[in-house]
């Protein structure tokens, strides 16, 4: 890793021990993540790489798109769903009980049980966590529906450009901004694994260290355009999530640490 300019070198094979969750620490005591440590003798380290800042009420206005008017919802992620509903909030916009929500996985669905009455018949999720999935299920709904797809300013080009294709009528309203953290302190620590949830992870940790070089570092990343942003950053991915035997990030790192453990 690298640390002041220098590379630090973690030596592949060496058994796992240091494993950094690029995320927030789940609150309270209760938490897969805990147990996993537990079982495999862990240091878990939870920091977020990224920011994420909720563009406002009034800076929104400006972007002149009408949620009401709007019958349909593509997720992919649990920040879009936050700030969606919090903007709706913030506008006195009425969601309809009717309207649909696309979600990229099952977790991403689930959440929606925060903001509203979780039906099947109008909530829907991509089985493997693929884009290429989550187009073959709005593609069964699509007629007659007008999609919203909440993003951040570098949304995901393939969704809306699958919509354009398919002569949908979208719209992408921007309604917050990922913003890189501080990391530097953290990555000098040298872990033996390392987890990625975002490809604004990725990007952060690139922007804060330019020659980072992953020198036997085991990454694991979850969700296909994390995938992909971590390999055009060089990055060699030996864990990923969602998968058919894994569905969450908890279950790849189980898969990979026992076997791990059989060696």
């Amino acid at each position: 890793m690298v640390k002041n300019g220098s590379t630090h070198t973690v030596t592949s094979g060496k058994a796992v021990k240091k494993v950094l969750i690029t995320q927030p620490k789940p609150d309270g005591d209760k938490s897969p993540y805990f147990d996993l440590a537990k079982k495999y003798n862990l240091n878990l380290d939870f920091h977020p790489f990224i920011v994420v800042d909720g563009i406002q009420a009034k800076e929104f206005r400006k972007q002149k798109i009408d949620i009401a008017s709007f019958s349909a919802v593509v997720f992919t992620s649990r920040n879009a769903i936050d700030h969606f509903f919090r903007i709706c909030d913030e506008m006195k916009v009425n969601v309809s009980q009717e309207t649909k929500y696309f979600c990229i996985t099952e977790a991403v669905a689930l959440y929606l049980q925060k903001f509203i009455l979780y039906r099947k018949r109008k909530v829907f999720y991509s089985a493997d966590g693929t884009n290429k999935c989550l187009f073959d299920v709005i593609n069964k709904h699509k007629d007659n529906e007008k999609f919203l797809y909440p993003c951040s300013e570098s949304f995901d080009s393939e969704i809306t450009n699958w919509l354009k294709m398919h002569n949908c009528e979208y719209a992408t309203p921007v309604l917050y901004k990922i913003i890189s953290n501080d990391i530097k302190e953290v990555i000098s620590r040298n872990y033996d694994l390392i987890c990625f949830f975002t490809p604004g992870g990725v990007k952060s940790l690139m922007e804060n260290f330019p020659k980072f070089k992953q020198n036997g570092t085991t990454i694991g990343a979850f969700g296909t355009n994390t995938f992909k942003a971590a390999e055009e950053a060089g990055l060699v991915l030996e864990i990923k999530a969602p998968q058919p035997q894994a569905p969450s990030m908890v279950s790849a790192l189980e898969i990979y640490l026992s076997s791990f453990k059989k060696k």
